[in-house]
């Protein structure tokens, strides 16, 4: 018998109460299934919802590796529940992917804080409470815009660019500009007072530990999104999107236009590879070092976006980070699902798990 057709791997993500799994031909993890039952792997679907974790921890725990596609915040509901049986079955011999520790360390918006002294970090700052950023936008906003994101979230949601609009001498009553880069944001004007109100939700998110990030506004934001899609230690294949949600409205627009679709590619697509050598060469490392994570931690499927620097040349290609994304990392390059089947099969193989 092969050393894969003794696996199985659940695949997991965010399912609806009493809705049965779809047709294989219509789920999104369809290539991810078939490459896994083509190295001979048996595989099986769970859907997760939380009237029904008793059965599918049950189900966890029959399979050798599960790997799981659960945004932070859907709906309303975070992923605690699903967080505790994931990290039961890791303790129990179940690999995992994303591990919930490994996401706490390398897949929130904070990575970009304990990165920015980094070849590819910004000056990005984490604002504890509703009173630390009346006390710290302002001297930051009188140097430029600044991008404010809560720390978990996804779709651009709790993300907003903040601008001066004027001036004032009592913090709270400094006009600014606000743009949300959720789907639909419209550019608004509002007192910084008023918009750090609006963000107590993000601040009371997961019993009150929530918390902003505070990054400056890339300037060249409308020249695209690189995304490097990674398998573990292997860059596994690129996307880049021109993005819409927070560049200049185009004029006699009122609200975000729709981003035009992400282009996929393999790993060795030409116009990547000054960024995959840095990745490769040691950007990789490093970010493994500072988030304390091992090699055998990575996840299975993550990426990490990049946006274009406006600090050197206008067509250097200087990367900043502004994102890793390890919850929930679909849709991926086809190019990429060989390397995460191998990663996984070769860590359950291993005997390794976070």
């Amino acid at each position: 018998m092969t050393r894969q057709a003794q696996i199985s791997v659940g695949l997991l993500w965010r399912g609806r109460p009493g809705e049965p799994p779809p047709p294989r031909e219509q789920n999104r993890l369809r290539a991810i299934f078939e490459g896994f039952e083509a190295q001979g792997a048996r595989t099986v679907a769970l859907p997760f919802y939380e009237e029904a974790a008793s059965e599918l921890r049950r189900q966890i725990c029959d399979v050798d590796a599960v790997l799981t596609w659960v945004d932070p915040i859907v709906a309303g509901r975070d992923r605690s529940v699903l967080d505790a049986m994931l990290r039961d079955a890791s303790e129990s011999g179940v690999y995992v992917s994303a591990h919930p520790d490994v996401i706490l360390k390398m897949g929130t918006k904070e990575v970009l804080v304990r990165t920015r002294g980094t070849g590819w970090g910004s000056d990005s700052y984490a604002l504890q409470s509703a009173q630390a950023a009346l006390d710290e936008l302002p001297a930051r906003l009188r140097k430029g815009p600044r991008v404010l994101k809560q720390n978990r979230g996804s779709g651009g949601n709790g993300v907003w660019k903040v601008e001066l609009a004027g001036d004032a001498t009592v913090a709270a009553q400094l006009p600014v500009g606000v743009h949300h880069a959720a789907r639909g944001g419209r550019a608004e004007h509002t007192t910084l007072g008023a918009f750090v109100a609006r963000c107590a939700e993000y601040f009371a998110a997961f019993s009150g530990s929530g918390i902003l990030i505070d990054q400056p506004y890339l300037p060249r934001v409308a020249e695209g999104m690189t995304r490097a899609y990674m398998a573990g230690d292997r860059v596994a294949g690129f996307g880049h999107q021109f993005v819409t949600a927070l560049a200049p409205l185009p004029p006699e627009a009122e609200e975000t236009p729709a981003p035009p679709a992400r282009v996929y590619f393999g790993p060795d697509q030409a116009e990547f590879q000054t960024l995959r050598s840095r990745l490769e060469s040691g950007w990789l490392a490093e970010l493994m070092q500072i988030c304390r994570v091992k090699k055998e931690e990575l996840p299975a499927i993550w990426d990490a976006d990049f946006l274009l620097d406006g600090r050197g040349a206008p067509d250097a290609q200087t990367y900043v980070l502004c994102e890793v994304n390890v919850s929930g990392v679909f849709p991926i390059p086809d190019e990429s699902i060989p390397a995460l089947v191998d990663w996984t099969l070769t860590r359950v193989a291993s005997g390794r798990r976070p």
